[in-house]
């Protein structure tokens, strides 16, 4: 078993992933930095692909893994109900998918981070839903089947008047804080003391985020390294911005 302690980095091949990924060598952690797209030096991930996934964790199920950030993410044109699974199968099930499959390998000390967003918070909502999905008692069942109920009221053409917004990244993000929720409770009694938060990085100045966004990727690769190297019986199931914790 080596002595580094090993990280995996989602979407590490460019922006604030790249960032992270770097800052988490530069602090000593030996990192498995993934693109969706084969480049030397970098282990493929599709977060998509399911035998992609199952593929990096068996390749890491020894000597196992300490940090995972689950930062791989995708905007995409448009507004419809393919725009929205497609979004929700990117950043809210392939990240789901990838930290289930790596949870069994992960050493005690593990820390868990999701790379979200300000727009996954509750906010952008309506009350109804709000209440839905901060249920301190929502399991992960109740979670899928809500995320899925958006798809198909974008498709009726029903999800202003149920209360969801025309943006389907928000949706997956908001879905993703509360992942981050329903893993912590499930987690509580591990007794491999793994802590789970989500960060927002603010706007960055990325391919996604554009040339406008006020942040470096250094600026938005802080709190996510931040929560990468949390100290033992430091928070969990939270959401940060500016390595502070916010209201979800």
């Amino acid at each position: 078993m080596t002595d580094r302690r090993i990280a995996i980095v989602t979407g590490a091949n460019r922006g604030i992933g790249q960032e992270i990924a770097r800052e988490l060598a530069a602090r000593g952690l030996e990192v498995v930095a993934t693109s969706r797209v084969p480049q030397r030096g970098y282990a493929t991930l599709d977060v998509e692909d399911r035998a992609s996934i199952d593929a990096l964790a068996r390749a890491h199920a020894k000597p196992g893994v300490d940090v995972l950030v689950n930062n791989a993410g995708a905007s995409f044109d448009g507004f419809n109900a393919a725009v929205a699974a497609r979004t929700l199968a990117v950043n809210f099930f392939g990240a789901m998918h990838l930290t289930d499959a790596i949870l069994s390998s992960m050493r005690p000390g593990g820390r868990v981070v999701m790379v979200s967003s300000g727009l996954g918070k509750l906010s952008q909502v309506g009350p109804a839903l709000r209440a839905r999905f901060s249920d301190p008692a929502l399991s992960r069942g109740d979670l899928v089947a809500l995320l899925e109920s958006f798809v198909q009221d974008v498709a009726s053409g029903a999800h202003v008047r149920h209360g969801w917004p025309s943006n389907a990244y928000s949706i997956s993000k908001i879905g993703l804080n509360a992942l981050v929720r329903v893993l912590a409770r499930e987690l509580a009694t591990d007794p491999r003391g793994i802590l789970v938060n989500s960060a927002d990085p603010g706007w960055v100045r990325t391919r996604m985020g554009g040339s406008a966004a006020p942040l470096s990727v250094e600026d938005g690769a802080k709190t996510p390294v931040y929560l990468a190297l949390l100290p033992e019986g430091g928070p969990t199931g939270r959401f940060f911005a500016h390595q502070q914790p916010v209201a979800f």
